[in-house]
């Protein structure tokens, strides 16, 4: 058995149908996905801050670890964030026991603009997911919310620039979705890698 074989034993099988992989990869990068259906069941404090944990440790520029995590765990809580959700996402998301809004600092510790603030919040990002999954919870990252409602309501100071949020628990049933959106519950697939790595200059 090669050793491309023997990764893809460890997929998953709600994953195999829709993701084959090029090269050699730690199954965990396949089986990780973004379901929409999320069950009743609550995420343990335990469990987030070992995920948010993970985040944490991501690489940063200068170290300066410009992330931030805003986090909705309660009721009380939920149904704030939930006000900021664009219609469509709050038809699914509202479900999901945590939600986390990712925003990064702009500004380094002396003031000066952080270029990198935005790549290394999407670092973080993906650190979070990839915990999660290992921990047997689902991710999915919302970019469809209002961020100026947002800012208001959470009291998020301008220096602080909102990226997503994160809905974060364990993956439920697909018919608790809306019946539009049940079709569409199933791991998405990639373009070929070599669509996408570009050798020396860019051709046109």
């Amino acid at each position: 058995m090669s050793k491309n074989e023997a990764y893809f034993q460890q997929v998953s099988a709600e994953v195999k149908p829709f993701r084959k992989h090029e090269y050699d990869l730690n199954p965990l990068f396949l089986n990780r996905w973004s379901p929409r259906s999320y069950s009743e069941r609550k995420v343990s404090d335990a469990d987030l801050f070992a995920v948010l944990e993970a985040a944490h440790w991501a690489p940063s520029s200068f170290n300066d670890q410009p992330w931030r995590f805003f986090v909705a765990k309660t009721d009380e809580q939920l149904r704030l964030y939930h006000e900021f959700l664009n219609d469509f996402n709050r038809s699914w998301a509202s479900k999901a026991p945590v939600l986390v809004v990712i925003a990064s600092d702009k500004l380094r510790d002396n003031g000066d603009p952080n270029g990198a603030h935005a790549f290394d919040a999407g670092t973080a990002w993906g650190y979070l997911a990839l915990q999660a999954k290992l921990l047997g919870l689902v991710t999915h990252a919302i970019g469809g919310f209002d961020r100026e409602k947002a800012r208001r309501l959470l009291n998020v100071p301008d220096r602080f620039e909102l990226h997503a949020v994160v809905a974060l628990g364990y993956q439920g049933e697909k018919g608790v979705l809306p019946e539009g959106l049940q079709e569409r519950e199933v791991p998405n697939g990639r373009r070929s890698l070599h669509e996408l790595v570009i050798e020396g200059k860019y051709q046109a």
